[in-house]
């Protein structure tokens, strides 16, 4: 499935800018106003979430493997593992670089429940970014989440332009519900 909403990416004209590509994995939130950048990432079960401000030409993406810690861990301790730590993070990113919060504009991808045999943590991942947005007051312009394929995805901050695409299960990502995985996701098609 590609997005191909009127902030799809486009291929750079002769004597654009050269990309500098930033590989976000798991547990990462990072944020940039550098029209140079562009943030890829390969999704499974995880959720990543693309924030952009127009207005400041600000954006972030940021890649979580669960969403909330157990209610016995809540007493302070965040966890890069968690998109509660990851979705705060990201915001504060973006607002150090002059983003408002009033501004920021969301999308959504991942979420699949890629594994039958284990419990559905897409379904829990995505359900957790929905509340999140909605709590914040932040509005959602797009998602694609959940089903049963890994995504690919391809974020230009400094624009909002993104690419999704389904990965095929051979080069899908094995994610497990605890612990991380290792952080080579493999290559980035570009276009």
């Amino acid at each position: 499935m590609s997005d191909m909403s009127p902030i799809a990416l486009h291929a750079a004209a002769p004597g654009a800018l050269e990309v500098i590509r930033m590989t976000i994995v798991q547990g990462e939130a990072k944020a940039s106003a550098d029209p140079r950048v562009e943030m890829s990432t390969i999704l499974g079960s995880c959720v990543a979430t693309c924030l952009f401000d127009p207005v400041a030409r600000v954006g972030g993406m940021n890649h979580f493997l669960l969403a909330e810690p157990p209610a016995h861990a809540r007493s302070g301790a965040f966890d890069s593992d968690y998109g509660l730590f990851l979705m705060e993070l990201l915001i504060n990113e973006m607002l150090g670089l002059g983003a408002r919060k009033s501004r920021m504009r969301a999308r959504l991808y991942g979420g699949a429940n890629l594994n039958p045999d284990l419990s559905p943590i897409g379904t829990a991942n995505a359900v957790f970014a929905r509340q999140f947005l909605e709590r914040e007051g932040i509005p959602k312009v797009f998602e694609d989440l959940e089903g049963t394929q890994a995504r690919r995805i391809q974020f230009r901050p400094a624009s909002g332009q993104v690419r999704a695409r389904l990965v095929p299960s051979d080069v899908a990502p094995t994610e497990k519900p605890v612990g991380r995985p290792q952080s080579a996701l493999g290559t980035v098609e570009l276009f």
